[in-house]
């Protein structure tokens, strides 16, 4: 079949879609290293000028990943809403772009049209797109989700407070949570990444955060970051699971890498909707993705990385999750080599989510070897906030002590509350007014010597 378009005198030919997506990916070291990025900008450009032409209609029909060949493939098309297609079916990608930047175009239009947005749709149309059009268009998307609070409302964002230790010390572990909560925290989830993957480790863990959150009546949700066959098990035995974790691609060849199928992340969510634990919810999933994760594994199919980062916001997508989170900068320079290719992921990475009906949420982050630092992060943080992310990271003093890599700090969650006037879940917002922590315009109070969370931390083991 093939596509073309001509830059000057020169005419480049793409060999099929999958071809023409990769050629009009924004540059990033992944696709380089996969061999299957534009040789020139101009080859980029001609690409971008094949795909804005491109009908919506054409995507569907052409999948970048054998139907025949990848269960995430047919989860997409199986469950494509035709109807709900029917209002942008005639389309073409730049047409659909000049869409979602209409003033005409609002969070109800967006949040109708989201069962009719395949990944590759959304993939497609973010490749034409400038940055501050990821960030104009995502703004008007609106995802809700609940568990303990309520996730995802206009002028709110949420913050993952990530309390990790590098051999799961309980006394450490207390501490970064009480100083996150102290600092307006957590609405997200608390979440940790443990050191061990025992069941008994992970198992002590879950009794301690909701330990926490049991007995100060915090109203958010509890997760240990480990494997879901290890979490389906806890379930089984009677531990206190609030949500069920488990990274996730979109291809069903990476995630086989990780160890998991549709099928197995079908029953960890039926298992824990059963534990009936959330209380104005039942949003229980929590997913985490990641460009260049396929390419890692070797189960990429000759597909560019961005566009196979939206097809796990699919898979995402079929399990109603309470959060989802990009960890964008995280595998490395291999696959996104500088602050310029990590902040332009991050922005695609979010705006496609939101556009497909996902609860996306950024780890603003990067690791030491990769040609960023944090000023990258504070021009990242500063887009995503303007583009009205979910919800991003609060790891003590931005440095994650046990994953070694660099994040976003509780300072930091201040500093885009204040820049932008957000707010927390309103459930959470109460509670931090109710305990003394913030006033009633969501501003910290000094901390109090007397304070109950800082007499626990005297207490706590």
């Amino acid at each position: 079949m093939g596509y073309h378009a001509s830059v000057g005198t020169t005419r480049y030919v793409f060999a099929d879609l999958k071809d023409l997506m990769a050629k009009a990916t924004p540059p990033r070291s992944g696709d380089r290293l996969s061999g299957i990025a534009a040789t020139s900008a101009e080859e980029c450009v001609a690409a971008k000028m094949a795909l804005a032409d491109l009908p919506l209609k054409t995507i569907l029909n052409e999948p970048v990943v054998p139907y025949e060949a990848c269960d995430v493939t047919r989860l997409i098309l199986d469950t494509h809403d035709q109807k709900a297609f029917a209002a942008i079916s005639s389309l073409t990608v730049g047409e659909f772009r000049e869409h979602l930047l209409s003033e005409r175009t609002t969070a109800q239009t967006l949040g109708a049209l989201a069962p009719a947005i395949t990944p590759e749709i959304a993939a497609a149309v973010s490749k034409i797109m400038r940055n501050q059009d990821l960030v104009l268009a995502a703004r008007k998307a609106e995802v809700v989700t609940r568990f303990r609070n309520t996730i995802g409302l206009a002028g709110t964002m949420a913050v993952r407070l990530q309390p990790n230790h590098p051999t799961d010390d309980p006394a450490g572990i207390t501490a970064a949570i009480l100083d996150g909560l102290m600092y307006g925290c957590g609405d997200a989830v608390i979440g940790i990444n443990p050191a061990s993957d025992s069941p008994a480790a992970i198992t002590r863990l879950l009794d301690l955060v909701a330990g926490i959150i049991d007995r100060f009546d915090i109203p958010t949700q509890s997760c240990v970051l480990t494997h879901v066959s290890t979490t389906l098990g806890l379930i089984g035995e009677g531990v206190p699971v609030d949500l069920v974790f488990q990274s996730i691609a979109g291809t069903q060849a990476a995630n086989a890498s990780f160890g998991v199928t549709l099928d197995m992340l079908k029953e960890a969510n039926d298992a824990a909707r059963s534990q009936k634990r959330g209380t104005v919810g039942d949003n229980v999933m929590y997913f985490e993705t990641g460009q260049g994760s396929a390419l890692s594994a070797n189960a990429h199919h000759g597909v560019d990385q961005q566009t196979l980062e939206a097809r796990a916001y699919a898979v995402a997508r079929a399990f109603s999750p309470l959060l989802v989170n990009s960890v964008v900068g995280f595998i490395g320079p291999e696959y996104l080599y500088d602050g310029k290719e990590i902040i332009r992921a991050g922005l695609e990475d979010h705006f496609c989510g939101k556009l497909m009906g996902v609860p996306l949420g950024v780890d603003v982050c990067y690791t030491n070897h990769a040609e960023a630092d944090q000023d990258d992060m504070d021009t990242l943080l500063t887009m995503l906030a303007a583009a009205g992310v979910t919800y991003i990271m609060g790891v003590p003093g931005a440095d994650d002590v046990m994953l070694n890599y660099q994040s976003t700090s509780f300072h930091d969650a201040l500093y885009v509350r204040e820049a932008f006037g957000l707010k927390r879940a309103p459930e959470f917002e109460a509670w931090l007014q109710d305990a003394g922590i913030t006033d009633a315009r969501g501003k910290l109070r000094p901390p109090r010597a007397d304070h109950q969370l800082l007499a626990y931390a005297g207490a706590a083991p």
